[in-house]
């Protein structure tokens, strides 16, 4: 099995497989999307789906659930009033309302985790200026 880290309060582990693909998608461009898929017995949050470089954002609609629950990523590029290309990455709490109401409220606890297991952020920041 893949190695995993545990996200404190809830008793989740998120794979390595979910970390590598993120970091992959952002700094490799390698993807526009990862959808993750958290299995309820074995507590893991693991890979669902992996949306190649040329899928658009209809694409990751279209891949997520009409009855379950699903968390993703996706890299949407776009270009500035300036005319700079610039991309930004946005996380999804996908959360469907006929999900079991005990799973319902674990899932929406643990969004904020995941997020901030897919990426951590530095502790160190520099200064605001003025």
């Amino acid at each position: 099995m893949a190695m995993a880290f545990k996200m404190a309060t809830t008793g989740m582990w998120v794979t390595d497989e979910c970390k590598n693909s993120f970091l992959e998608m952002k700094w490799k461009k390698v993807a526009r999307y990862i959808v993750y898929k958290i299995d309820e017995e074995s507590r893991l949050v693991t890979v669902d789906k992996v949306g190649g470089p040329g899928e658009s954002y209809d694409d990751l609609a279209a891949s997520l659930p009409k009855d379950d629950c699903r968390y993703a990523v996706f890299d949407f590029d776009f270009v500035t009033v300036d005319n700079c290309k610039k991309s930004k990455i946005f996380f999804i709490a996908w959360i469907q309302c006929i999900v079991k109401f005990g799973l319902l409220l674990f899932i929406s606890g643990f969004s904020l985790q995941v997020n901030q297991g897919l990426e951590q952020k530095s502790c160190m920041q520099p200064p605001r200026m003025g």
